[in-house]
């Protein structure tokens, strides 16, 4: 039986594009030293058109990261360093009066664009802002517009918001609220680089600085990737196996595993499902398959879900961190549960 058209077409545009993936996981390779699930990560949020935040202690490489991903694309950067005096007009910006030639009085207001009109920005240290700093980038990343004075702009596309935040330095921090965490597709967690990877490092930053990576990607390219990686296939099964993940991720769901019901108090929600399937489509993508796979599912899982569930009291006493939690869902929660059905029968 022939394959359809649009069939062939779909898998020679998804080929395309896991190339284009690679060129460019390759030029970021150029700078960043290991961390290779790091990269694949943010990659996922770049290709499925969500926010990522990067989380890691000092001097792990995360600002270097986004800068270095920034200039292997041919897109506007802007980097905003969050601070406890930073303004909400700082990140969006404000109209301002311009007078007229000759100083006169009458003007008219123009629009003084802040950093936040960039289409990479990197939000550094963004647990640093206050809550109503913070609050600016809300719309921004949820609608991908600022409203100024009462003006509706819309931003540039691609838009993509890069966040890092220390997780050991917690004084004269602000804790990002539960709304804002949901924007963000992934959360990412920067390790430690072993012995190898840090020799490497040393190697490469002790001597003449490198050369700047190549830009590998337009904007037109990246507009592309984000197209192509909505039309990835999910069978029905697949979204299913999502939306039990997410389900038993409820400590009150009937399914709830019982680190579930003692470690959390609150879920993921309809959002979690939503980027749990984006990100997968993302990992296909990359991979070069023009349809999900229950394994993609299971792989983004951590990224996508761990700053969705909130712990309780027990669960902080104890010390369950959510990828433990994520573990127990991805063990416990069956991709195929008409499988298990049929062997309970047969027993």
């Amino acid at each position: 039986m022939p394959v359809p058209s649009n069939s062939v077409e779909l898998e020679a545009r998804v080929a395309a594009a896991r190339d284009a993936c690679a060129r460019l996981r390759n030029a970021v390779g150029q700078v960043i030293v290991g961390q290779a699930e790091v990269v694949d990560e943010v990659l996922w949020g770049l290709v499925a058109g969500g926010h990522v935040l990067l989380e890691g202690n000092p001097g792990l490489g995360k600002t270097l990261l986004v800068r270095t991903l920034a200039s292997c694309l041919d897109l506007g950067f802007s980097r905003i360093q969050f601070t406890p005096d930073l303004m909400p007009s700082d990140v969006t910006g404000t109209n301002m009066l311009t007078l007229a030639a000759g100083g006169t009085s009458t003007g008219r207001f123009e629009l003084h664009k802040g950093p936040i009109f960039g289409q990479v920005v990197l939000a550094d240290e963004i647990n640093r802002a206050t809550p109503k700093t913070q609050s600016a980038l809300l719309e921004a990343m949820q609608e991908h517009a600022v409203t100024i004075a009462g003006t509706r702009h819309a931003l540039d596309e691609p838009f993509f918001v890069l966040a890092t935040e220390n997780p050991i330095e917690m004084e004269g921090t602000y804790p990002l609220p539960e709304a804002q965490l949901d924007r963000f597709l992934l959360k990412v967690l920067v390790p430690t680089p072993g012995e190898d990877d840090l020799t490497q490092i040393l190697l490469r930053t002790t001597g003449q600085p490198a050369p700047a990576p190549p830009r590998v990607l337009a904007r037109a390219d990246v507009i592309e990737l984000r197209a192509l990686c909505r039309d990835i296939a999910v069978a029905e099964p697949v979204l299913r196996y999502a939306a039990r993940l997410v389900g038993a991720s409820a400590p009150d769901a009937p399914g709830a595993p019982p680190l579930v019901r003692r470690a959390l108090r609150l879920g993921a929600g309809v959002r979690g499902a939503q980027a749990l399937v984006l990100a997968g489509k993302a990992v296909a993508l990359l991979a070069g398959r023009s349809h999900v796979s229950f394994a993609d599912l299971a792989r983004t899982a951590k990224p996508v879900l761990r700053h969705r569930l909130l712990r309780s009291f027990e669960g902080e006493a104890d010390g369950i961190t959510p990828d433990r939690v994520i573990d127990e869902l991805v063990q416990t929660v069956p991709a195929r549960p008409e499988a298990v059905e049929r062997v309970v029968q047969g027993n």
